[in-house]
């Protein structure tokens, strides 16, 4: 191959040809140099995988090879813990504890920003704020803390809510954002980077049970209800409901009360209509790019990833990756999500019979050790492997935790994980949730979910009793629908009116919901 590529620069191989160049002569130095400079290439190839990244183009941080849970915070920021610092707001309030408190308006920014494509939950305020629908709930919430979550946030409290917040995900706060909610009187525990410990600290201030106690909690995987369940399960007796967003939370649900521990109602967002044709597609198909591009400057035409589950999270991924130039194949369980894999061109594979020939490995299940080490073992050199679904356990990255493996701090979100014989993987995020730790997400799309969230909260707090019981319930397509109507008036889309005849024919009412509720 040396040889051909130096035929092609040579003049003696053009004149051995009897081809005559039109073009100016290439200088004999430059010739020489360009020889020596692919050798020098390919001799070094190998070296290279054992070689740590140098400091060039970006700012990477040190090397990390022990820890697994590393911070990656902002550089313009000190590495002192939040929590070892006497923190409070610039009308002296305490009580929180955010990454800084002097990016308040930077954060205020960002919100109002978010506020402009959000466009049900603004409308919400204006219809509902004299009402003060959720006028006493004492609202305790663990979701990703971004902008639009702050919008979410702050409309709760307009409709009169009291709120204390914490992150579900160690890397998706934005800590300006925090910074400003706080500002504003809203308590906040949360960082971007903390670790396992700082997780369960945080989550364990917002509930506040000695100062504070909830009556109805907003959670997006679940975590804030196991540990009230494990450390305060004598809340609940004031707990009205539970909103849970994420498929992870909604499974612990369901294990609760088929243990016949679930102690109040829970109302499932994650399985509406709304949030499944439009939150998980769309905004997955919207960021996942944008994550990925970030991370690893990747060149996507012509690569080969496999997505491992079609469901709406996976038909977004693939869909945004098909348009990139990308070969795509599929892991399913499931025969219909398979099949609609299959039409829409996508081969379905087993994850072993093609790991070793892919450039990218892109969980999307909400399951539990869908990449094992016998998988990433078998990788090829520089494989990249990430998540898009809630939890981190898609991936065994305990397996990976091992003395042979070296692990190499990257930049940001990014680690390379070294084998004895030079190999590395490329781990995104340490496996957690890709587009919402490593890049911004769409804020319209977020308005759509955060206004169920809002409307299932209102829902549950004003529900007479013995409306719910003690079981997981799905949002009425009334609501659902309502959601919808309030976004399309972004779109200046006009809607048709069923005559009084069509109603009667279709044995609905024209008004809706048009849908029966077992409807997916």
């Amino acid at each position: 191959m040396l040889r051909a590529a130096e035929s092609r620069w040579t003049l003696e191989s053009r004149e051995k040809d009897g081809v005559e160049s039109s073009k100016p002569r290439t200088p004999e130095p430059v010739i020489e140099a360009l020889k020596t400079d692919m050798k020098i290439q390919l001799s070094d190839q190998k070296q290279e995988f054992n070689k740590p990244p140098t400091k060039a183009g970006r700012s990477f941080s040190q090397t990390s090879i022990d820890n697994f849970t590393s911070v990656c915070s902002d550089s313009s920021e000190d590495e002192c813990s939040p929590k070892d610092k006497l923190q409070r707001t610039t009308t002296g309030l305490p009580g929180f504890c955010v990454k800084n408190m002097q990016q308040a308006d930077f954060g205020r920014r960002e919100i109002e920003n978010a506020e402009q494509e959000m466009p049900a939950l603004m409308i919400l305020r204006k219809k509902l704020e004299e009402d003060k629908p959720l006028d006493g709930a004492k609202v305790a919430g663990c979701t990703h803390i971004t902008a639009q979550t702050a919008v979410l946030i702050e409309t709760l409290v307009a409709l009169g809510a009291q709120c204390r917040w914490a992150a579900c995900n160690i890397f998706s706060t934005q800590n300006a954002v925090a910074a400003a909610l706080v500002e504003k009187g809203i308590p906040v525990f949360a960082w971007k980077g903390e670790s396992e410990d700082d997780f369960w600290w945080c989550i364990d201030r917002c509930v506040g049970a000695e100062t504070w106690q909830p009556n109805t909690i907003l959670d997006d995987g679940g975590d804030l209800t196991h540990w009230i369940y494990s450390k305060y399960p004598s809340l609940f007796k004031k707990i009205k409901g539970i909103v849970e967003e994420s498929v992870t939370g909604i499974y612990r649900l369901h294990q609760l009360s088929k243990a016949g521990r679930l102690c109040v109602p829970a109302m499932n967002i994650n399985d509406s209509v709304i949030k499944q044709k439009f939150d998980n597609l769309y905004l997955c198909k919207e960021s996942i790019v944008e994550g990925l591009k970030r991370t690893t400057d990747f060149m996507f035409g012509g690569k080969q990833v496999v997505v491992c589950g079609y469901g709406e999270v996976g038909k977004g991924c693939c869909a945004a990756l098909k348009s990139m130039g990308v070969v795509i194949y599929v892991t399913e369980v499931d025969p219909i999500c398979a099949l609609q894999a299959c039409m829409d061109g996508f081969r379905i594979v087993t994850l072993s019979e093609i790991i070793r020939y892919v450039d990218m490995v892109i969980t999307c299940t909400g399951n539990t050790n869908v990449v094992l080490r016998e998988h990433l073992d078998r990788m090829k050199n520089s494989c990249i492997v990430c998540n898009m679904g809630h939890s981190n356990m898609e991936i065994d990255l305990a397996s990976l935790k091992t003395a042979e493996l070296r692990w190499v701090h990257v930049r940001p979100q990014v680690h390379h994980i070294i084998w004895p014989d030079g190999k590395r993987i490329i781990l995104l995020a340490e496996g957690r949730l890709l587009n919402l730790s490593c890049s911004t997400v769409p804020s319209f799309v977020l308005s759509i979910t955060a206004a169920t969230q809002i409307l299932a909260l209102i829902e549950l707090y004003n529900a007479p009793e013995g409306r719910y019981k003690q079981d997981v319930y799905l949002l009425p397509k009334k609501m659902d629908e309502y959601v919808a109507v309030l976004h399309l008036l972004t779109f200046d889309a006009h809607l048709t009116e069923l005559t009084d005849n069509q109603a009667k024919y279709l044995g609905i009412s024209k008004h809706g919901p048009f849908k029966p509720n077992y409807y997916r």
